[in-house]
């Protein structure tokens, strides 16, 4: 070995040497060239163990995932504010930050991200297209957390009174299907209402310019706009119609198959830090650190944040397997939100089953003694 390294020192030393022939004359010492010597062996041995051990970028880039979230408030931002899934992987996660699911779900495909968090519209929407995407999580039931507010001064106080109005919704999210849902409840054409695709820091903009009288939103956005308007409905009264929203994590199906531990070190990192909030919700007021660590996520006021989180629930990874979500309930949502999609002419066909782009066998595996 002790032969091997020298052997290659000196290899490593004269490719270093010619290297250092390329430097300008006026930046070279001459007088010393037993100290330059030895500077470039060093640097040629550190070169050599790296050879020798293997290291090369392509492996250093498997040891990298990258994360798409979205600004809404949730316990997880906590784990991801303290490094806590980094520590747990043993991988360096790279977070990047999406306004929309169907953002995130695009990114997922080019494999730019690797695990993100869609909402169920676009879970429906992407599945049927048979995209190779995996839901692994059920990140949050969406109650009051989105709603679709009026503007004061609109002269909306009844549902029918949103004919000839102009709302504002992103396209093919939760809020979108929540919206539309809604005015097929209240037998209300929605070719009776002007629908503009903007997303969030768009609605809000709009709103501010009173381009627009209602919109369908979330957080941070929802807070901005509910300054001067009120809610007309929430997405907790739209699931009391028969139509429930939520949020799902999601992987990309090639990374699931070749990195397993990965995805489940995910799941149980997520679940933990859900737990630990369903456990004293109280304990998150607007001056805890764990708000503050979620502010500083997603640019949220601390003081709308507690009323933010109390808006979702945060299902548990022992909840997750019940037949309600994971076991079984989770593919008939999507199955139901892609026959409305359809119906509504937003994707083109619905699959038979849609319980292979399900898997629950991450949180099995998260559950199980560590």
């Amino acid at each position: 070995m002790i032969h091997l390294l020298t052997k290659a020192c000196e290899r490593a030393a004269g490719a270093t040497l010619k290297i250092a022939c390329l430097t300008p004359c006026a930046e070279r010492d001459d007088s010393e060239p037993a100290a330059n010597r030895r500077h470039f062996l060093a640097a040629a041995s550190a070169i050599a163990v790296l050879a020798l051990l293997g290291t090369d970028r392509s492996s250093a880039q498997q040891q990298t995932v990258t994360i798409a979230y979205q600004p809404g408030a949730d316990p997880a931002k906590v784990a991801q504010a303290d490094g806590l899934y980094d520590r747990v992987t043993n991988w360096k996660v790279n977070w990047r930050r999406f306004e929309t699911g169907t953002e995130v779900v695009a990114a997922v495909m080019s494999g730019d991200v690797q695990i993100g968090l869609v909402g169920s519209s676009v879970l429906a929407a992407a599945t049927s297209r048979e995209l190779a995407v995996q839901a692994i999580l059920v990140g949050d039931l969406i109650g009051e957390a989105e709603a679709l507010i009026v503007r004061n001064g609109s002269k909306i106080e009844r549902p029918e009174e949103l004919k000839g109005k102009t709302i504002a919704v992103p396209f093919v999210s939760t809020t979108h299907y929540s919206l539309l849902a809604s005015l097929k409840h209240w037998s209300i054409d929605p070719k009776t209402v002007v629908i503009l695709n903007l997303r969030p820091p768009e609605i809000a903009a709009a709103w501010e310019r009173g381009d627009i009288d209602a919109a369908y939103v979330w957080e941070p956005a929802l807070a901005r706009i509910k300054a001067s308007g009120k809610v007309l409905l929430s997405s907790k009264e739209v699931a009391a119609f028969g139509s429930p929203t939520f949020d799902v994590w999601i992987a990309r199906l090639q990374f699931c198959e070749k990195y397993p531990e990965i995805v489940t070190s995910f799941v149980r990192v997520t679940g933990d830090a859900y737990a630990t909030y369903r456990n004293d919700p109280t304990a998150w007021d607007a001056k805890s650190p764990q708000v503050a660590k979620i502010a500083r996520i997603t640019g949220e006021k601390p003081d709308n944040i507690p009323e933010s989180l109390s808006g979702r629930v945060f299902p548990l990874l022992s909840e997750q397997l019940s037949p309600e979500l994971l076991g079984g309930g989770l593919a008939k949502a999507v199955a139901d939100t892609s026959a409305f999609l359809r119906e509504q002419g937003k994707i083109p066909s619905v699959l038979s089953d849609y319980a292979p782009y399900i898997s629950s066998k991450f949180v099995k595996a998260a559950l199980a003694p560590r």
